[in-house]
């Protein structure tokens, strides 16, 4: 991890040339000027090629948390660390598609992929095409969001398979501030937001290592190996807009289980695919979990589990999608 060279002045550049030069009453005064996807866009690279350091607060329910994260960006190698601060005092460091998960409590360390969901505030793909085709994007205002001025965007959807959502973005360097998710009656479900937030002007690393005690017996878990899979023999009649990203294969017991990961460019959804054990109980049903939807379905014999931060019928409609070949 410590072979990253320091690029300050790469992350630099690259920040004046997002700041872009959107003025508050330009925006105020000339919404139909201003050109929002342009705005989407230079947030999702800004969040990855920016140094910076702050803490965010994420509630989704009753739950909430507080994570303290620090990000740079030299070279085109992404560094960061979140600190999660609740009880478990978990760190979780990453490089690129790499991830450390430190749990001090426990004293185990995690080495495993990135896969998924993307993490504050790098919310949103560089490449808008999948957003473009499924929401539409307005400006709806401004906005101070710890102590900054931020431009709120919108994205609202073109039908009711996929959430809406408010973005809030930094006026000057483009970085997401805030972003709430809401459902078809306007009800927010899901917010994170900077409470504190600071350009980072440093070209020091040492704050990429683990605090790990020496003494201490510490258990280090490698993720399990997984295959890629290639085909698409087992969800077909997908809600219109999603496209699968992702299938893979662990081993479980002496089976295995099959996830396919589908999004619609900024909702992701989750299919867990196993065949059933003799005597095994089946699950079927749905449950909300906060913004997160849970469907278990079950098909020629195979127990079918459907997550994801959609509606309830996108997890539904999807898990009864899932057909097998004959």
């Amino acid at each position: 991890m410590q072979q990253f060279v320091v690029g300050l002045v790469l992350a630099v550049a690259s920040l004046n040339g997002l700041a872009g030069g959107l003025l508050p009453d330009e925006i105020k005064h000339k919404p139909q000027s201003v050109d929002v996807w342009k705005m989407l866009e230079k947030s999702a690279h800004a969040a990855r090629e920016l140094n910076y350091e702050g803490q965010f607060s994420y509630v989704n329910g009753e739950n909430s948390r507080k994570v303290d994260v620090k990000h740079m960006n030299y070279g085109g190698h992404e560094v960061a660390r979140n600190i999660v601060l609740d009880n478990s005092h978990r760190e979780v460091y990453s490089q690129g598609s790499e991830i450390v998960i430190l749990q001090p409590t426990n004293k185990m360390v995690m080495i495993k992929k990135r896969r998924g969901k993307n993490l504050f505030p790098a919310m949103l793909p560089t490449d808008m095409s999948l957003i473009k085709a499924n929401y539409k994007a307005r400006l709806i205002g401004t906005e101070f969001v710890a102590n900054r001025e931020a431009q709120i965007i919108e994205l609202v959807p073109n039908d009711g398979y996929r959430y809406r959502y408010k973005i809030w973005t930094d006026i000057k360097f483009g970085l997401i501030l805030k972003m709430n998710l809401l459902n078809g009656d306007n009800k927010t479900l899901e917010q994170i937001y900077f409470n504190q937030l600071s350009m980072l002007n440093s070209e020091n690393l040492n704050w990429f290592q683990p605090k790990i005690e020496i003494g201490k017996d510490y258990v280090t878990e490698q993720s399990k190996p997984v295959k890629r899979v290639h085909n698409d023999l087992f969800v077909t009649n997908l809600p219109v807009g999603y496209q699968q990203i992702d299938h893979i294969q662990r081993a479980k017991g002496d089976g295995t289980i099959d996830q396919l990961v589908f999004s619609d460019g900024i909702g992701s959804v989750s299919v867990f695919i196993e065949p059933m054990s003799k005597g095994q109980r089946p699950k079927t049903g749905y449950m909300p979990m906060g913004s997160t939807n849970m469907c278990a379905h079950v098909a020629d014999g195979h127990q079918i589990i459907v997550v994801g931060e959609v509606p309830a019928k996108t997890v539904k409609s999807i898990a009864e999608a899932v057909t097998f070949k004959k």
